[in-house]
């Protein structure tokens, strides 16, 4: 189903982007993606610009803190993992390995979050819906149809089963054994590691597209950089993008579902 209205926990419901140049990116995704935005005041001038698609929310751009600009970090995506509590969450990250690296807050009346690194270095948001459940429409063009774990450390699995209730199985992708996330008999995301040198630990976001060769170049017009072009796999065809401020993302072209 297309359009969500809630999301079990272990679920990946929503992913945002920090980054350098807030009004060039949004203009990048908007050509890429046909994103129109609503700017929701954050403070000290600041906007949570959220992207949406046929009027439902499908993700956000916000200005990188100025701490990671600081830091030189470049603009990377995140994933947010729905939780029944982001307090139970939290109480758990640490003996599961990893580290809370912002304590829970509130995001006004949206929900409540908890921002983490699992055991492999990923980071992580954990959200508590409140008003905003996460995105309210996936798997369609210009809206989130994966997230994935890129990591070196397979026991990172493990982490997200004792924080979010995660499970994890696998699936024969022709080239190998791929692991997937599952809540209850629902595939939410996979992990795999990564497939280049250099590639740090982290959730890797895929947006679903209606032509992903159209797409690739309609990148590369404007100012981004394929990083792996379009190649069929049995999901879909898939390319590897980096957009003008040095964020990465994946495009798909979904297969189609047997009738």
């Amino acid at each position: 189903m297309p359009e969500r209205t809630s999301y079990a926990q272990g679920t990946p419901s929503w992913v945002d982007l920090p980054t350098s140049d807030q009004n060039a990116a949004k203009a990048f995704y908007a050509g890429v993606f046909g994103w129109t935005y609503d700017d929701q005041p954050m403070g000290e001038g600041a906007v949570y610009s959220l992207a949406k698609v046929r009027g439902h929310d499908v993700a956000a751009i916000s200005p990188q803190p100025p701490e990671m600009a600081a830091a030189g970090a470049p603009p990377m995506w995140n994933t947010y993992i729905t939780v029944d509590s982001a307090d139970d969450a939290a109480a758990k990250i640490g003996a599961a390995g990893g580290k809370v690296l912002m304590e829970p807050f509130d995001v006004m009346d949206a929900g409540r979050m908890v921002f983490a690194m699992d055991l492999g270095g990923a980071m992580v948001a954990f959200w508590q819906p409140n008003q905003h459940i996460g995105a309210g429409l996936v798997n369609e063009p210009g809206a989130i149809t994966w997230n994935e774990l890129i990591t070196t450390d397979p026991s990172s699995a493990k982490f997200y089963e004792q924080v979010a209730g995660m499970t994890t199985s696998t699936m024969d992708m022709g080239q190998g054994e791929y692991t997937l996330f599952n809540v209850g008999d629902q595939m939410v995301g996979g992990t795999t590691p990564p497939q280049m040198e250099g590639v740090p630990n982290h959730w890797h976001v895929y947006f679903a597209v209606d032509d992903a060769d159209a797409t690739a170049a309609k990148v590369t017009e404007l100012g981004g950089k394929i990083l792996v072009p379009p190649f069929d796999t049995p999901v879909g065809r898939i390319a590897v993008a980096q957009d003008p401020q040095g964020a990465v993302f994946s495009f798909m072209k979904n297969a189609p579902q047997p009738g």
